[in-house]
């Protein structure tokens, strides 16, 4: 009994200890996403940086949702990557509006 109860102590200190702080940001990119090729590359080159988990866009709404480790990474190491395939993000809300820019051209196609 004894034995059963030191194990069971054991492994809730080791779930504790390995429990990972997952958090969610919300960018708005420049330029702003057009097409599936624009959501493929965000996605494509986002998903190698370390401690992000999972990455949602969406076109209409011109949001990307980023879910990431707060242990391994912050906010801003994740806006500073969107520099290195030629985006700008900015934080914003889930609820925010963000205007769509009609003007700009799409260079992913």
């Amino acid at each position: 009994m004894k034995k059963s109860i030191i194990s069971m102590v054991l492994f809730m200190v080791a779930m504790i200890a390995t429990a990972k702080d997952i958090k969610t940001v919300v960018f708005t990119t420049t330029p702003q996403m057009h097409c599936a090729n624009c959501e493929a590359k965000i996605k494509g080159n986002l998903r190698f940086e370390k401690g992000v988990k999972a990455i949602k866009t969406d076109v209409e709404a011109q949001k990307v949702f980023v879910s990431y480790d707060s242990k391994k990474t912050t906010e801003e190491k994740i806006q500073k990557a969107f520099e290195k395939f030629g985006y700008k993000a900015e934080k914003t809300d889930k609820d925010a509006k963000i205007p769509v820019h009609k003007d700009e051209q799409c260079e992913n196609m």
